[in-house]
This record gives C-alpha cells, structure tokens and sequence, in this order.
C-alpha cells in the first residue's frame, strides 16, 4: 500500500502541520542538571529537517521538588532550562517544523540507577509506584494544587516560547496516571475513589488549568495509555462505557488531541471490534487522536532495554486504519530516534534505506 495519505497536512487551532508523522516522546537523559543542550537542540533539528511533522519533546518535568528521578532529565521550569527550549524551538522553526514539549511530572518512582535521588520524597496519590513497590508519599491538597499550577505554568511558558502545542504526560504509570489508577490511588478524599471517573478529577484539573493558561486557541494534547510499565496487558477502562467515563470528562476539560499509547497498534482494546485504543477514543470522543506503539518495526520498544533489535516492517496494516479513519495522526518513536530520515525514506519509497533500532541508539543523540 501507498504511504501517500500519511502526508496530507493537518491543522487544529495553533497545530498546523504538513504531514501526519507524529515524533513520539522518548526519553533521552542528555540535559545535564535538566538543561537542553545545544546537542538536544541539534537533534531536534535534524528531525525537523528530515521532514516529521509534529515533534513531540522527550518527557520534560515541571516545578515541583521530586518531579524527576534522573537529574538528566530536562526541566520545563527555570530560566537556563527554558533558554535550553527556546533554543530548540528556534531551531525546530528554522528548519519549517513544529513541535510540542511533552510536560509530565514522574509522581512516585524507583530510585534512579546513578544514585542521584530529589532533594525531597517523591511524591503521589499514594506512598506507592506500584502495588509492589513504596517509595514515597502521599500529596497533600495543597500539594495538589500547587502541581496543578505548576502544570499550567509550564504550558503558559510552552506557549511564550513560541511552541505550536502542548501534551500533557498521562500515561504509561507517572503521576496523572497514578491518580487513575486504584493500585496506587488508595486516597478517600475528592482525588480518590472506588470508579475511574471518580479517580478522574485529578487529570481533568490539570486539564482545565492548562487550558486556562494558554486560552482556547492553543492545542492541547493528552497522551494516556491503558497498561503499566509493571502490569503490560492492564486496562484502566475494561469496557467501552468505563473508557466514556473516562475520556469525556477530559475532553470537556480541553483536551484537543488524545495520544493513545499501546505496545502494538494494531491489538483490538474490547473484544467488541478490531478499534485500537486511538480508535476508540475518537469514536468516544469525537476528537483528533494519535495512535503510536511498534509502528515500522517488528519489536516492541520495552524489549530494546533487554538487548532485543527490531527490523522495519509493513505500515500496510497501519495505512488500513488510517484510510478507514480510525486516527488522525501516526506517533512514531524508535524508528525517528534510530534514523532523522525515517520521514523522507517512507515519503519517496526507499524502504530498502530503513534502518533498523537496538538498544545502542539510546546511547548517543543521532
């Protein structure tokens, strides 16, 4: 099948794009003392050159004491790591593309390998990370609030600094996600509760206060996934009405576009069709989503970390979906982190080029 639909342009309020290639978040952890260097901006760059048509930064945390557990993790706060991004964005710019921080808080985490802990406790809806694992502790309300704002002051400085979007990190077991799920949100006040819709309310201030920050014409985007980094095959929503519960109240909240992470795209969420999770939330929604996990490659990314290589694969099952309208935009990760000519290859047919991913590309900044 033709890859030629996958570059048709796409706009929404402040988004306007020339093709559907999404660069997926992927950590990098080359921001010494969480400041972009100008190697970060470099790489960006290439991407942009290399034709993708929305970069979406690696995770980048907001203000709050224990919001990372990697001091090379980079800031969205500060006036040098802010500096850092408007580097990045100007650089971005100046090859024509356009680009999003991804902000995220990481919540409760396991201690990072180098040693390097936060000045303070982690912190979350609960002590835990997992139901296995208790590493921090419990927000107080007024905790609460103050990373709300902090969320909100990060997208405000996204938007001064001349980004084209936002995504707010909600998935894959970090903070927001901790509040959506009853594993690690144990609390019995307004933030808790026995229903996903209850344990909502979290994400969906987060949601208001971002958009409050940035008005109504900036887009918004929220990436959510339904499994845990320790419990792959786990779903939040089990039913197409839990995951309504669910999606609604954000959407209403402001969100624009749903990033809706899986492992493999191409896996049916209920056994009620073959819509993926992107599709679902479209459906649900009526919103523009992305739909990322193992696109172009035969392996799927938490394997990599485990010395597993991937090889390119066929997007034919991919273009399916895209042409029957399941999703709007394609996240790509390993494939854009591996080559910055992933783009151009698929665009001219040079499928011959494709390279593949091993776990040595996280190494270095290509």
């Amino acid at each position: 099948m033709s890859a030629e639909q996958l570059f048709k342009p796409f706009s929404l309020k402040s988004l306007n794009i020339k093709n559907r290639i999404v660069m997926a978040p992927m950590t990098r952890s080359f921001s010494p003392n969480g400041i972009p260097t100008a190697d970060v901006a470099s790489y960006y760059q290439r991407r942009a050159a290399g034709q993708v048509g929305l970069i979406l930064s690696e995770g980048t945390v907001i203000d709050r004491p224990s919001s990372s557990n990697d001091a090379n993790i980079p800031h969205f706060y500060g006036e040098e790591s802010l500096a850092g991004w408007k580097s990045v964005i100007d650089s971005v710019h100046a090859e024509g593309g356009s680009m999003g921080p991804q902000i995220w808080h990481m919540g409760v985490m396991p201690n990072h390998h180098s040693g390097w802990t936060p000045s303070v406790p982690f912190e979350g809806p609960s002590e835990y990370n997992n139901p296995n694992l208790k590493n921090g502790r419990a927000m107080t309300e007024a905790d609460i609030t103050e990373s709300i704002l902090a969320y909100g002051r990060a997208a405000a400085d996204a938007k001064r600094l001349g980004f084209d979007c936002v995504e707010i990190h909600g998935a894959h077991g970090y903070l927001i996600d901790q509040f959506f799920w009853d594993a690690t949100n144990t609390r019995t006040d307004q933030y808790g509760g026995k229903t996903l819709a209850e344990r909502n309310r979290f994400g969906v201030e987060v949601v208001k206060e971002v958009r409050k920050q940035v008005g109504e014409d900036f887009t918004i985007i929220l990436r959510l996934s339904q499994w845990k980094p320790t419990h792959y095959d786990y779903k939040l929503a089990k039913t197409p009405e839990e995951m309504e519960s669910w999606l609604l109240p954000l959407s209403e909240a402001g969100v624009d576009i749903f990033h809706c992470s899986q492992r493999r795209f191409w896996e049916p969420e209920f056994e009620s069709s073959d819509l993926n999770f992107a599709g679902w939330a479209k459906k649900i929604t009526g919103k523009a989503t992305i739909t990322v996990g193992s696109v172009g490659l035969n392996g799927e990314f938490l394997a990599a970390f485990a010395g597993e290589s991937s090889q390119p694969s066929s997007l034919d099952e991919l273009l399916r979906r895209f042409d029957r309208g399941d999703f709007d935009l394609v996240g790509v990760g390993r494939p854009l982190l591996a080559d910055p000519h992933w783009v151009e290859k698929i665009k001219e047919d040079r499928n011959q080029e494709l390279v593949g991913f091993s776990k040595e590309a996280l190494g270095v900044l290509l």
